[in-house]
């Protein structure tokens, strides 16, 4: 009895971590590049391996279909890119979809564009590949469609049923991954009052209940519908991704106060411009100063206002937000 119960337990931990799925790759990584790895002996190699899965490195330059394996292969990512690309919302810079997009196939070179456009939507709406969008804005409503994808998807399809008046038992819960529910969703915002908030909290705790893949906690979910009468799918989508506690769950980003902050970075950087000034070979204040500030081309900031009303309603008002409060 007691040997059943521990080789249960071993069972659910090798599920939930993914053992297999990174032994399988170790192994398989192993094999197309035995020339190069055999060399420095195999136990080293999946030393090496393993420590670069818990250290979160494993996912940079892999391909998309890697990337999004796992739930800790998407967290692994989503540090990365805002390590990677925190300056620029340190700069103030803004961005077009097209741009942020080359910086994600910078990572990952076949991520989805059509992926980064959906992520897109949830802060704009409309317009998403002319918009210039914060570092900020865009990070967090990444965040939320890259992490929960499939969640979100079946969260549409909850929704879409809602609106057209389907019962809640027949709501059906899709089973591929692909995002043109949560597009078709988003777009169809500008002429929907929303469904009711209870009926659709309500709904999403039973998708809960039955779904495999990752989603926000119940007591998440309650906490951004509980306020509410009526709600539309942007408004939810846009609560998720300002919501501290769903950040939280996942694990990969800061809070919003400390997202342009990252010290052991800082002082990596400052540790290659010291290195690259006083190198004998490169023009020192030239080099140093361009690391520091490369030359930009100046552009026009379109504007994002006005904006679409969120549409997330308490007691019959509604409010506007700007995606740029964050």
């Amino acid at each position: 009895m007691n040997f059943d119960r521990f080789a249960l337990t071993a069972e659910e931990f090798i599920a939930e971590t993914n053992v297999l799925f990174y032994l399988n790759d170790a192994v398989t990584q192993l094999l197309e590049h035995k020339e190069e790895y055999i060399q420095f002996g195999v136990a080293r190699y999946f030393a090496e391996y393993f420590s670069s899965v818990k250290n979160g490195n494993h996912v940079l330059f892999r391909e998309f279909s890697y990337v999004k394996a796992t739930p800790h292969n998407r967290a692994s990512f989503l540090r990365i890119f805002w390590r990677c690309f925190r300056q620029i919302g340190k700069n103030g810079d803004l961005l077009a979809v097209l741009e942020y997009c080359s910086l994600l196939q910078l990572i990952c070179p076949d991520y989805p564009p059509e992926m980064v456009q959906s992520a897109a939507k949830i802060v704009l709406i409309d317009d998403a590949m002319d918009c210039l969008v914060s570092f900020s804005d865009f990070l967090y409503a990444f965040q939320i469609q890259f992490y929960y994808g499939e969640f979100l998807e079946s969260v549409s399809v909850i929704y879409q049923d809602l609106l057209s008046g389907k019962s809640p038992n027949t709501v059906i819960v899709p089973t591929s991954t692909s995002v043109e529910h949560l597009v078709s969703a988003v777009e169809d915002e500008a002429s929907q009052e929303g469904v009711d908030s209870t009926l659709f909290t309500q709904c999403i705790m039973g998708l809960c209940e039955r779904f495999k893949h990752s989603h926000p906690s119940p007591a998440a979910i309650r906490d951004i519908l509980e306020n509410t009468q009526r709600v539309s799918f942007y408004g939810f989508l846009i609560a998720m991704a300002r919501n501290e506690k769903i950040s939280q769950e996942i694990g990969a980003l800061p809070s919003k106060s400390d997202l342009l902050i990252d010290p052991e970075m800082d002082q990596e950087l400052e540790r290659l411009i010291a290195q690259i000034s006083i190198s004998p070979t490169s023009n020192s204040s030239g080099s140093a100063a361009g690391l520091r500030e490369p030359p930009r081309k100046a552009s026009p900031r379109k504007s994002l206002h006005p904006r679409k009303r969120i549409e997330m309603e308490s007691d019959g008002s509604t409010e506007e937000t700007d995606s740029s409060e964050n």
